[in-house]
């Protein structure tokens, strides 16, 4: 397994002085995920939970709907120039039956831990047919639950505390008690690693669950919550034009700006009281 931190001397400066120091630094490495032996995409991420993260890719591309659909995942051998394995291919079997991903839902070989959707072919592409309708979920959520989520998800962000580089993602159920919490260089890597956690256990479609983020909400992230069925998908900062769009298109409940009791419901406010 790959490190999640690693350390590195800096010269820190400070009141006019220079110092040298050791800082620890989140690990970013590259992971490229293979379909039956096929290239699919490489995504920069924090090694760790990479079966999840595969996982939740897959059943955010539209790839698999339930954990049986993949009959292995296992990393491919490899080592670097020091001898080393390095854990960075991971290769996905499916089951029997379950069709290779739509060729028509392509992405370039790469995509950086900023942004996962940058890498799409086409922006037409991104909207899959949810398998899973979050619409027709009637769960509430009470704005004192939602308000006390980023606390719960600061709480478990342990690598944060040493590195101040991660972003985080949570799934909880609607009376706010975690299900699972995952962090990752890559907002969507810890996305994907949460829902990748909840397939697994046969969570997956989400209902009356919330999904919280640390960072923005962007289209991709609401398009990921869509896919796994989640009704909720809140963040502590601000949405984009189109995750909003498409948030109300899914019949999804979107909030940004979740900061202390205060709160902006930008799609499926009914859900929210």
């Amino acid at each position: 397994m790959g490190r999640v931190t690693v350390r590195r001397t800096v010269v820190r400066l400070s009141a006019g002085e220079a110092r040298t120091r050791q800082d620890t630094l989140v690990a970013e490495e590259p992971l490229e995920l293979r379909v039956g032996g096929r290239a699919l995409a490489v995504t920069m991420r924090t090694p760790g939970h990479d079966v999840e993260l595969a996982h939740g890719f897959l059943l955010t591309e539209g790839v698999i709907g339930n954990a049986e659909d993949v009959s292995i995942a296992r990393y491919c051998d490899g080592v670097d120039d020091q001898g080393r394995n390095t854990y960075n291919v991971l290769d996905v079997a499916l089951a029997d039956g379950v069709p290779p991903p739509d060729p028509g839902v392509e992405r370039n070989f790469y995509t950086t831990s900023s942004c996962g959707v940058c890498g799409k072919a086409a922006l037409d592409a991104v909207k899959l047919k949810t398998r899973f309708s979050p619409a027709a979920d009637g769960v509430r959520v009470t704005p004192r639950t939602l308000s006390a989520l980023p606390d719960v998800l600061r709480a478990q962000q342990k690598v944060f505390d040493g590195t101040g580089g991660l972003h985080a993602a949570g799934l909880f159920t609607a009376a706010g008690e975690p299900i699972a919490v995952r962090e990752d260089v890559g907002r969507h890597n810890a996305v994907d690693k949460v829902l990748g956690r909840a397939l697994l256990d046969g969570r997956v479609p989400l209902g009356g669950t919330v999904l919280l983020v640390s960072g923005r909400a962007s289209f991709e992230l609401v398009q990921k919550a869509a896919m796994a069925g989640v009704p909720v998908l809140a963040a502590v900062s601000a949405p984009s034009s189109l995750a909003a769009e498409l948030a109300a298109e899914q019949g999804m409940t979107l909030v940004g700006f979740l900061r202390g009791d205060t709160m902006n419901v930008y799609a499926g406010a009914d859900r929210i009281g």
